[in-house]
């Protein structure tokens, strides 16, 4: 009976790596393609701290950085992703489904389980890491690239621990609180901040230590990719990963499972407050589900809490004081920084205050925290309620399909401009904290635009949710198509030839007009609102057509 649990999970969870290492590899390779074509002596004349900052050997070929720029940052963000999705829904998952009961009403034991849905984890992450370790070999020999004794192997060595670390944190949550909102959640927190905070602190003088405190710095801190395997900096990951691993196993056993999750919404608190109640009842609606928006944004809750306490404080008002921490050797050495790195993180002149924010927070980190939310509602707004056996008694009200779509979108909407509101204050407080002098307006112009891209490919999710009503589908082929048009808006520029395809990425029209110094290009913001409208009605035409699934 353990097999046939271990078989089920890898049965339904490998398509989903395979998505995120197929996406990869492809980014890698095109990266490759345009490294290639860049001047070598724009790296190879940098300072020698530089060069070891970016994991950059005297010897090496450019194309050789693609390992670095789309492996260690990109790579093992969507790989530890993966991870934290299948550690979250592991035990909890299966709670919030309804098919615990299922499960151990067959002759096995709850450690069975755990250790069935762990092992699938584990082999999963496995052979993606070394589907790309072959992807890495295999795209520099077929572009005939030189990878300057860099160690690809130990790279994706270090990506796959720290992905199964992040992984078995999620688990070990989930199997304490029946909860895969708040497993995800919490993982997805501590890794962003772990990621944030090994980036950060070591360029701060008197700082560097810091670093030791975030799990990030045991899969780069050693630089694998230019120096090779670390064990030592392995075997502390491991242990987290013991660790994790028999919290999870004492929570399963102690906790009385749930048949099903029902949880307690913001809604429910606020009807039982005395003080609230009559409001909320008009607010909410009737029993028949009248005002599904608010149902569904109070299920989404604790995922925008965290994401938008996030970016209000991390990547917005710490930034700010951090800028002035840095002197103005480290200021000069960013200004050399070259350009094609630059553009992966967003693009921008790291001596400005502008350009520094862009490349820490609005490059990549904004975009990403309104499509967690924006992606996560998309590809549960209609495929959710079917794979929860939800949708039949949704429907079974006088209520349009239509209705549905208009209402899930609504709550979407909110959140991703929730989230939007939230980047834009703690961005515009660290700006006077620093004494920064940013401009309030262009700082709401890029947040809007953040939001904007972020909806695009939240409606692209809810596209492929009414197509398919598979939230694992909508989820993975939304995040390999953000991926693969992320890497081509920051690549393209440097083709000559190609340069004018990045308009067919929607991240072209988010910070190709500098909008941190120029303000708002209202024919861009247009352009994102116009994307969402046609995601949105595409999506109400396949949701209006397809038989829906009455089972999960």
């Amino acid at each position: 009976m353990l097999a046939n649990v271990f078989t089920k999970t890898t049965r339904d969870r490998w398509k989903g790596v395979a998505i995120g290492v197929a996406a990869l590899a492809a980014m890698l390779f095109f990266g490759m393609s345009v490294y290639r074509d860049i001047d070598l002596s724009v790296y190879t004349s940098l300072p020698e701290v530089f060069r070891t900052l970016m994991d950059i050997p005297a010897n090496a070929d450019v194309g050789s950085l693609a390992y670095g720029a789309i492996y260690g940052s990109y790579g093992t963000l969507t790989m530890a992703a993966l991870a934290l999705s299948m550690g979250s829904s592991s035990i909890a998952g299966e709670e919030r489904k309804g098919t615990m009961g299922l499960l151990l009403g067959n002759p096995k034991s709850r450690t069975n389980v755990l250790v069935s849905k762990a092992a699938s984890l584990v082999l999963l992450l496995g052979l993606g890491s070394l589907a790309l370790w072959g992807a890495g070999v295999a795209s520099a020999a077929i572009l005939s690239v030189e990878t300057g004794g860099m160690h690809v192997g130990a790279l994706v060595l270090h990506m796959c621990v720290i992905s199964i670390f992040f992984g078995f944190l999620a688990m070990a949550i989930g199997a304490w609180t029946g909860s895969p909102g708040m497993a995800s959640g919490v993982a997805a927190g501590v890794m962003f901040i772990s990621f944030v905070g090994a980036g950060l602190f070591p360029i701060i003088d008197g700082w560097e230590n810091v670093t030791k405190a975030f799990p990030w710095y045991y899969f780069n801190g050693s630089k694998p990719v230019t120096n090779g395997i670390d064990w030592g900096h392995l075997a502390v990951l491991f242990a987290g990963i013991v660790v994790f691993a028999i919290v999870a196993l004492v929570g399963v056993n102690r906790r009385d499972l749930k048949s099903q999750t029902v949880g307690v919404t913001l809604v429910d608190r606020l009807r039982g407050n005395p003080l609230t109640h009559k409001i909320v009842d008009q607010l909410a609606g009737s029993a028949r589900v009248s005002r599904i928006w608010v149902k569904t944004a109070s299920e989404h809750q604790g995922l925008l809490f965290i994401t938008a306490a996030l970016m209000f404080f991390m990547m917005g008002i710490l930034i700010g004081p951090m800028y002035g921490l840095l002197d103005d050797a480290m200021l000069a050495m960013m200004d050399d920084f070259p350009d094609v790195l630059l553009a992966l993180f967003g693009g921008g002149d790291m001596s400005t205050p502008e350009g520094w924010y862009q490349i820490e927070t609005f490059g990549m980190m904004a975009p990403i925290a309104v499509m967690v939310v924006t992606v996560v509602i998309g590809s549960r707004a209609l495929a959710g309620e079917e794979e929860h056996r939800t949708m039949g008694l949704l429907l079974a009200n006088p209520i349009k399909r239509s209705t549905v779509i208009y209402q899930k979108t609504f709550a979407m909407v909110l959140y991703a401009f929730a989230v939007g509101f939230a980047t834009f204050a703690g961005v515009a407080i660290g700006s006077l904290i620093g004494g920064l002098g940013m401009s309030m307006g262009n700082i709401a112009a890029t947040s809007l635009l953040a939001t904007l891209v972020g909806l695009v490919f939240g409606a692209l999710a809810l596209a492929l949710s009414a197509a398919t009503g598979r939230v694992s589908v909508a989820v993975y082929t939304t995040v390999g198509v953000a991926l693969i048009l992320y890497v081509l808006n920051a690549l393209l520029p440097f083709n000559d030839a190609l340069v004018g395809w990045a308009k067919v990425s929607p991240f072209y029209y988010y910070l190709s007009s500098d909008p941190l110094m120029n303000g708002m290009d209202w024919v861009h913001g247009a352009v994102l609102t116009g994307l969402t409208v046609i995601l949105v009605a595409i999506a109400l035409v396949l949701f209006q057509r397809r038989d829906l699934r009455q089972t999960g």
